[in-house]
């Protein structure tokens, strides 16, 4: 991400604070209303298009009523991003009469799978993308997504530099959602009750870990089981041992195959480490998403590491208010002789949306797109409901009534002195984005060494 951004950023959260005083949320339980179709499928359980749907689209078209099939990676339809979403297809319907959105929602790991099958045989006319390479670059290259025109968004406030990574050769393909920040929440009044601190260090980090375990609770609640959860940790720790020199480290790396370089070796180290300490649950490396959040809301995890997106935490009715109420949050401490500091964060744009290039409703589904980016749908209804920090300018949309937690990731983004850009899984092709994922599970709960983990992630870069 360059200097620019975080120049623009740090305005934008100033802004925020004068006015205020402050993903991707990942549900598992889609729910159907009057006015959507949420199917739940894996990927490869129907067929990924059919042609003679296609026909009926079109010819719904040229009579006026219009069909465009959402295929999305939130499936929680009742919190987050998956809310948000949500009750923009319900406005656009509304303010649309003729236009029906039928929704299709996978959590992450089923959509990209099932994405996988539609780039074959014919993608849904808006699909959810993620605006990095091991993501983007072969779908680009597979000619699957429609171009858009850049200056239609000249007025949608977009934070500079975050359209970058959804570009080709200077061709943009579709549009950002967040600004994410990996964070450790963590439950305010479990520490004070145990007279805990938040941690000035790695080595403070630690040895908080051990108290906590002492005191009968998990110490960090963490989703092993999906494998990018794990490495962006990993890129947090890696960025403060490299300090800004991490994404010219990364970047060597994956394009040369080799990942000994002595901050990678030593950042891998402090994730096994950390594991065989007992920071992480037990049964982190194979538990899921909502399993890991659970620990956390319901009490059992004193820390929960995830991206700024789960700031909704804070506006879930669905935990407990003595719970909800009490999430803060903080980022990676420093690591001792490392080059970061207390301010050098790792975040990044990532999630978004494009529209297929061979849509039968092309017109229809920009026209969408476009509605969802107004600055007062998407930027403004996220703010609202706590899903985190948009691409998008959000300053016009504070209120003063938003969370502590709100406010305290927008002074942390405040506070940054430098941004990392893209977490190092998401850095190198998809056979790389594959590997790490698979093999950082190994590596931190000792049966791969360190050396074979980073010896597997270089192979997959060749």
């Amino acid at each position: 991400m360059k200097k620019k951004v975080i120049a623009t950023l740090l305005t934008v959260a100033m802004t925020a604070l004068v006015l205020a005083g402050c993903g991707s949320n990942k549900g598992s339980a889609p729910v159907s209303g009057d006015t959507q179709n949420v199917q739940e499928q894996a990927g490869g359980e129907e067929s990924a298009a059919d042609p003679a749907e296609d026909a009926a689209d079109a010819a719904d078209e040229t009579s006026g009523e219009v069909t465009i099939k959402l295929f999305s990676s939130l499936p929680d339809r009742k919190n987050g991003q998956g809310l948000v979403e949500q009750m923009i297809i319900d406005e656009y319907m509304a303010a649309n009469s003729n236009v029906t959105i039928e929704v299709e929602a996978l959590d992450e790991e089923a959509y990209k799978t099932k994405f996988k099958a539609y780039a074959m045989d014919g993608m849904p006319d808006v699909v959810s993308i993620w605006g990095q390479p091991s993501f983007l670059d072969e779908v680009l290259d597979a000619g699957v997504l429609a171009e858009l025109n850049e200056d239609d968004y000249a007025e949608y406030s977009f934070i500079a530099g975050s359209l970058d990574g959804f570009k080709k050769d200077d061709k943009l393909y579709g549009l950002p959602r967040n600004t994410d920040i990996m964070l450790f929440y963590y439950n305010q009044k479990m520490f004070a009750d145990n007279g805990w601190e938040v941690p000035a260090t790695y080595d403070d980090l630690m040895a908080l870990c051990t108290d906590i375990q002492a005191a009968g609770f998990t110490p960090v609640a963490m989703d092993g089981g999906d494998g990018w959860p794990m490495a962006c940790f990993l890129t947090d720790i890696l960025v403060q041992v490299a300090g800004i020199d991490y994404a010219d480290i990364v970047s060597n790396a994956v394009a040369t195959g080799d990942f000994g370089a002595p901050e990678i070796q030593q950042a891998t180290q402090i994730l096994v480490d950390s594991a065989n300490a007992g920071m992480f649950q037990v049964g982190y490396d194979s538990q899921d998403y909502g399993t890991t959040m659970n620990l956390f809301t319901n009490g059992q995890a004193a820390m929960y590491c995830m991206g700024s997106w789960d700031c909704s935490m804070a506006l879930n009715e669905d935990i407990a208010p003595e719970i909800r109420e009490n999430i803060r949050a903080f980022t990676m401490p420093v690591v001792s002789g490392g080059k970061g500091g207390a301010n050098d964060i790792a975040a990044w744009n990532g999630g978004g949306y494009a529209v297929s290039a061979n849509s039968q409703v092309k017109d229809e589904a920009v026209k969408f797109l476009n509605y969802m980016y107004q600055p007062d749908k998407l930027s403004k209804y996220g703010w609202e409901n706590g899903v985190g920090l948009s691409a998008q300018d959000q300053t016009a949309y504070l209120t003063g009534s938003e969370t502590e937690l709100q406010k305290q990731v927008m002074d942390i983004l405040k506070n940054a002195t430098s941004i990392s850009g893209t977490p190092i899984n998401d850095c190198g092709p998809s056979a790389f984005k594959t590997a790490i994922e698979n093999e950082i599970q190994g590596v931190s709960n000792g049966s791969t060494s360190v050396e074979d983990f980073l010896a597997a992630i270089g192979a997959a870069c060749e």
